[in-house]
């Protein structure tokens, strides 16, 4: 398993919790920008963490089916370094945000059966970045961190044409051996590391983070 296993933490909201992600060794951090979320966080209260964040780690703005004003006034205000399409977005639409706002896209793919991984290659011709996640369930509220697995199986050693990420359910106890099964050098959580919903934990952002490198 490779050391250098890079780590997401996503979906935070307090200076603690940023200078806690990166204190774990996260490479990336993710803002959450979904109104309904449990992470969310408005412009100005994201504005003002990203300045918490280190040069070298990366800072991605999660946004979901958002509108072009809605996606210029993040980049335009922030310092994203990334911008994460979480919703429904077409591979066309992921072209023209990346065209259009100058940022590398991540585009997440809901994964529930082997009929969703057709998907992958699709958005591998315009994304940079893939976001590899547990398909939500119909009728939730949450595209994404529903603290949902999917069957790894299904992306067991795969090769894709653009670097990805692995997400959806993982934990420190389920997250090395996600690793080992799937071949991920990249792994996202967000309720993974949580106390409550939307509430970080230092200590089990840290033990994540160990255990994704372990």
């Amino acid at each position: 398993m490779p050391k250098d296993t890079a780590v997401k933490i996503c979906g935070l909201k307090t200076r603690d919790q940023v200078l806690g992600a990166v204190a774990a060794g996260a490479r990336y951090v993710g803002f959450n920008f979904f109104p309904k979320s449990p992470r969310f966080v408005t412009v100005d209260q994201a504005a003002a963490l990203m300045l918490e964040v280190p040069v070298g780690v990366a800072k991605v703005a999660l946004v979901v089916n958002m509108d072009d004003a809605g996606i210029a006034e993040i980049v335009d205000r922030t310092t994203a370094d990334m911008i994460q399409l979480h919703g429904s977005e077409t591979p066309e639409r992921v072209a023209e945000v990346r065209a259009r706002f100058g940022l590398p896209v991540m585009k997440a793919i809901g994964i529930a059966g082997p009929e969703d991984v057709a998907a992958i290659d699709i958005y591998s011709d315009v994304a940079d970045q893939l976001l590899i996640d547990a398909k939500a369930p119909k009728g939730a509220d949450l595209p994404g961190g529903n603290g949902l697995p999917f069957d790894w199986r299904l992306v067991n050693r795969k090769y894709w044409r653009r670097p990805w990420m692995l997400a959806g359910g993982l934990t420190a106890d389920n997250v090395a051996l996600a690793v080992q099964m799937t071949g991920a050098r990249q792994v996202d959580v967000a309720s993974g590391v949580e106390s409550a919903p939307g509430e970080k934990d230092p200590a089990m952002m840290a033990a994540f983070v160990e255990a994704a490198r372990s």
